[in-house]
């Protein structure tokens, strides 16, 4: 697939929406799906393996293969929002992110290897979960492909874990 035209514009954020314990459960075994929509309003959706976020929590940044994802990068590179899904398998705590655009980079330096611990913990907690290693590594493999970062500052944030507070809107933590 050929790569996108990068988006160069910066962005911004009023205040971070995500303290450390939220940090922390983003960069955990989390599935990551990233979603948006093209210009008519069809939706675009998928994988992502590893995440990395800025010190000042600003910016987040989700690695996202590309031959799984050509839809969905060209919305995100012709300025369309994107939703973020962090949901963890063991416990089904879910958190998504909204933002009105992101901007696409290339991979960093340990984005890489990033993506490959990203994906084998992933498989290790659905592995422990009773499914099979078989299945569980299936499932990561695009974790050890090409991919792009995809890079955006949260505005929205929502819990979307199963039961009473599912899509209830969560508001800044110092």
């Amino acid at each position: 697939m050929s790569m996108p035209q990068m988006v160069t514009a910066p962005l911004s954020s009023d205040c971070p929406l995500l303290d450390q314990a939220r940090v922390v459960f983003l960069l955990g075994p989390v599935s990551i799906s990233v979603a948006s929509h093209d210009a008519v309003g069809v939706p675009s959706l998928a994988r992502a393996f590893g995440c990395r976020v800025a010190e000042d929590r600003r910016e987040v940044v989700v690695l996202v293969p590309t031959r799984t994802a050509e839809s969905l990068l060209r919305d995100l590179a012709a300025g369309a929002p994107v939703a973020v899904v962090f949901s963890r398998p063991k416990t089904h705590e879910t958190l998504q992110l909204k933002a009105p655009e992101a901007r696409l980079e290339p991979l960093g330096p340990t984005d890489r290897q990033r993506m490959r611990a990203s994906g084998s913990a992933l498989a290790a907690e659905l592995i422990a979960l009773g499914y099979s290693a078989a299945f569980s590594h299936a499932l990561v493999a695009p974790s050890r492909e090409d991919a792009v970062a995809v890079a955006f500052s949260p505005t929205l944030l929502f819990d979307q874990t199963p039961g009473p507070r599912a899509g209830w809107r969560l508001e800044p933590r110092p």
